[in-house]
């Protein structure tokens, strides 16, 4: 009898600890990544910095708290979106990051033993991978364009895409003054967004609400990655999205220039993808027709987050679901005179950051300057995972509740292969360009544009020394090895 009794009590506490383990696993918070390809900060409509109408990103607004100076450091190639989202799954900095990409980049067949260590552990400390070791379902739908499989990363992944949909030779070097428009961004013959029926923001959300509901039926808590490729061009929506935006609603941004003075020293001139989209010189009609697309192609996404934000609020899951939302980095569309984001002005490295969840407050602003690569190690902390070695940037849970943060960013490092470096110290911002030894000086509080260069002002240089000084240490931090003093010897 007694014997009986003990064997009762140890299965009755056996149970309660599985009871108890479960319910610990159900009250984790769950984690929702809204990520965006190419999205400037400035087009959120609640910001009020763009005439352009984003419900549903304002909404996330007017529920969460802001970063105002989020940033991506750069790229070690044109195609900027790779470097920003391999810095964001492996949690390292730029140059470590470049690293591991290579690292994660070769086949099994063709490695030694040791770069398949080296590899498979890069693999597993991926973030999908380190989030599902902390007891999170793994849901990822729409871009990667990282060196490894998303589909063996996480769990669950669907409709994976590739760095950008297809563009046409039409989509490229226009509209030319005087001659018809050959493109169309809602003609469904250029394929783009429109290629396998039905344009891929809706395919995302599509694959996100439906992941929503499913979710609801593990007891985990989810971790879902959802990744639009819109803004990226071919900057395709509806025909009652574009319409929304005559062109007389554009506005030409006030730091418009027909062409960049620098751009070939630079890596930005008519060679780059990314410039070639338009005409060279610029012209207003281009730009605003550019602009009048892009703001389209985000009020279209706008409404697919919309969608999953309904989905989310309906599963009963909201209140303790963390929504982070974020681009990999900005564009220009015509500021400056450039299209692209191969440059390290405020326009193509400042990114929209926005989080929502358990204890965030309300339609708050957090001025301090942070990267968006953050939300990897923000979601770690939430999740209670064990942070691998490797993750070099920081959690914000710290400034969202309201604390300073120790690791804080004090200065905001930004690279573009070997051809442009920038440093931020509050509020003036030194770029560099080493191949024509030449130096740009901004104050980004007083002008946030960037339209006046004091790099001239012999008032500044002490200032100029300094930030090339902090400059030079950020870059030995990071692992960057540009010699700058062969192009700066007077800074040095």
């Amino acid at each position: 009898m007694r014997q009986n009794t003990i064997q009762l009590l140890g299965r009755l506490t056996a149970v309660a600890a599985m009871c108890l383990a479960l319910g610990q696993a159900k009250a984790k918070p769950n984690v929702l990544f809204l990520f965006a390809d190419d999205q400037c900060f400035e087009t959120i409509g609640a910001l009020g910095l763009t005439d352009i109408d984003t419900p549903n990103l304002d909404r996330l607004v007017n529920r969460g708290t802001q970063f105002t100076r989020a940033y991506n450091m750069g790229s070690w190639s044109g195609a900027v979106c790779v470097a920003s989202r391999h810095m964001l799954i492996t949690g390292r900095h730029i140059w470590r990051a470049q690293q591991a990409s290579q690292a994660l980049r070769g086949k099994g067949k063709n490695l030694t033993p040791g770069q398949q260590a080296t590899r498979e552990s890069e693999y597993a400390n991926l973030w999908p991978q380190v989030m599902g070791r902390a007891g999170y379902q793994t849901f990822f739908t729409g871009k990667w364009h990282i060196q490894a499989p998303a589909d063996k990363a996480f769990q669950v992944a669907r409709n994976i895409r590739g760095g950008m949909p297809n563009q046409t030779p039409k989509g490229y070097n226009r509209p030319l003054p005087g001659k018809p428009d050959p493109w169309s961004p809602y003609d469904v013959k250029f394929d783009g967004f429109w290629k396998g029926g039905k344009h891929w923001s809706e395919v995302v959300g599509d694959d996100a609400v439906d992941y929503i509901g499913e979710a609801k039926q593990d007891e985990r808590p989810f971790f879902m990655y959802i990744a639009f490729n819109a803004p990226h061009d071919p900057r395709q929506a509806p025909k009652e999205y574009v319409d929304r935006y005559p062109l007389s609603r554009i506005k030409v941004p006030e730091n418009y220039l027909s062409e960049y003075p620098d751009k070939d020293s630079i890596g930005c001139g008519a060679n780059l993808r990314d410039e070639k989209l338009g005409p060279f010189p610029r012209t207003h009609h281009a730009v605003k027709v550019h602009r009048q697309e892009y703001y389209a192609i985000i009020e279209h996404m706008d409404a697919q987050i919309g969608r999953i934000l309904d989905a989310l609020d309906a599963s009963g899951q909201a209140e303790n679901t963390y929504i982070f939302f974020s681009a990999d980095h900005g564009l220009a569309v015509g500021h400056h005179g450039l299209f692209g984001k191969q440059n390290l002005y405020e326009h193509s490295t400042h990114v929209p950051f926005i989080a929502v969840g358990p204890g965030i407050k309300a339609s708050h602003k957090i001025d301090a300057p942070i990267y968006l690569q953050d939300v990897m190690a923000t979601s770690l902390d939430i999740a209670g995972a064990k942070r691998p070695e490797q993750v070099e940037f920081q959690s914000l849970l710290p400034l969202l509740h309201g604390e300073t943060a120790e690791s804080q960013v004090k200065a905001v490092y930004g690279a573009y292969l070997g051809l442009q470096r920038s440093v931020t110290v509050g509020n003036w911002k030194l770029i560099l360009y080493p191949k024509i030894s030449k130096t740009r000086l901004y104050n980004i509080r007083r002008d946030p544009l960037e339209m006046t260069d004091h790099a001239g002002d012999k008032s500044k240089a002490k200032l100029i020394k300094r930030l090339y000084k902090r400059l030079r240490k950020l870059q030995q931090a990071n692992g960057d090895t540009l010699d700058l003093n062969a192009a700066f010897p007077h800074l040095s």
